[in-house]
């Protein structure tokens, strides 16, 4: 029973958080599948300008995090959420349509940014309506729902792969609008979280920016990140290029990674509750992860058999870091955010979380394919330098939280 409890969310508040993340990662797991296909294959545009269309589209949505966050602490969280969420829904809806790049370039534009407002308002709506003890179990849950909606999505995805047609790619990317919106909507359900009042005593607006210990984390936090990239992007080119292992095996790599986490993710969040723990968390990833790196290294160049056994070993030592980060990020992005800023912070946090995935697979590219296993071993001391520092970095930002403002608990005159 004590099992199944770390599987099956409570009900409540965080039932409803877990369903509209299901409903949200249904809908990336769709885009994941078909989008850049769908921009290849059925637009007709090269897949350099699609490229370039995405990181623009990366860096506004990274530029629109810290604004979106404070809005939401200005506004009320919730709401929000709601709002970014059916906007995300409908600039997704409106992927189907596009004909060229300049439309391509205008609709990921504004699709990142939406999504990178509702990241950070979200997690200020979290912290609002959860206890900061039970915040890293709650986003347990919803990161173990996370890997199940992926999943669904891309399952639903498939179906536009297999009729390979506009209509069917059309379809599927306004199916996943349709999940981004009904997601924001379950938001609806929940109680509204009361807006922070505009400061009037003359102090700063924008205290993230000002935040340097917390400004330190969040790089600590855009290394650590970069253990995704490490699973979806350099890992299958390493398989491919330099092992025997046979291809397919990627595949139940990650359908192992996405059952672990679903099965472990609340078990490995256990203990990360406050500050320290969460920094203790941070630093057994990173040597887990530079553990698995290390075996990815090794498979270069072995039999088959012996390249199989050392790439599953080091994906199940990587989905221990993964856990292990996912707890210990949630624990400090919290933590060491001041109640009457979530939303701003929230926002620095994600910034710093887009910041290393977009990094990641250039610098994966550079590292594997251009220096083979040295590269590994490149990532694998980055990690474990990120993970190290944790601890010290954490206890110098607890060390330096300010007190809220008074004018905070004032009301808008």
């Amino acid at each position: 029973m004590s099992f199944l409890q770390d599987i099956i969310p409570p009900k409540g508040i965080v039932r409803v958080l877990c369903l509209s993340n299901l409903s949200k990662t249904s809908a990336h797991g769709i885009l994941m599948t078909v989008s850049v296909l769908f921009f290849t294959r059925a637009v007709d545009l090269p897949a350099a300008q699609v490229g370039l269309a995405l990181t623009i589209g990366a860096a506004v949505g990274m530029a629109a995090s810290i604004p979106a966050g404070r809005l939401a602490d200005l506004l009320g969280p919730r709401n929000m959420t709601v709002v970014c969420l059916l906007l995300l829904g409908a600039f997704t809806c409106c992927y189907g349509f596009v004909q060229n790049f300049p439309g391509l370039v205008l609709v990921t534009s504004l699709a990142l940014a939406a999504e990178s407002s509702t990241d950070a308002a979200r997690g200020a709506l979290v912290a609002g309506l959860i206890p900061q003890k039970e915040r890293v179990r709650a986003w347990s849950y919803m990161r173990a729902v996370s890997n199940l909606g992926v999943s669904l999505g891309a399952a639903g995805g498939a179906v536009a792969l297999y009729f390979d047609s506009r209509t069917s790619y059309t379809v599927m990317l306004v199916a996943g609008g349709v999940l981004f919106i009904a997601a924001g909507l379950a938001y609806l359900t929940v109680p509204q979280v009361p807006p922070v009042p505009r400061g009037t005593d003359g102090g700063p607006q924008w205290v993230v920016l000002r935040d340097v210990p917390y400004v330190f984390v969040a790089l600590l936090n855009s290394v650590l990140i970069m253990n995704i990239g490490i699973l979806t992007v350099a890992l299958p080119i390493w398989m491919t290029d330099e092992t025997s292992a046979p291809t397919w095996l990627y595949s139940i790599l990650i359908i192992l990674n996405s059952v672990v986490v679903v099965l472990f993710q609340v078990r490995a969040g256990r203990g990360s509750e406050e500050v320290a723990g969460g920094a203790r968390a941070l630093r057994r990833s990173g040597v887990l992860l530079a553990v698995c790196c290390a075996f990815f290294a090794m498979a270069a160049g072995q039999p088959t058999w012996l390249a199989v056994v050392l790439l599953v070993v080091g994906a199940l030592i990587h989905v221990g870091g993964e856990m292990f980060y996912s707890a210990g990020a949630w624990s400090l992005a919290y933590g060491l955010a001041p109640d009457h800023a979530q939303g701003q912070y929230q926002g620095m946090f994600g910034m710093s979380t887009q910041l290393g995935t977009v990094v990641t697979p250039a610098l994966a590219t550079a590292l594997i394919a251009g220096l083979g296993w040295p590269g590994w071993l490149a990532f694998s001391a980055l990690l474990l330098a990120a993970g190290a520092a944790a601890p010290s970095v954490a206890a110098w930002a607890e060390r330096t939280r300010l007190p809220a403002p008074s004018s905070v608990e004032e009301s808008v005159a």
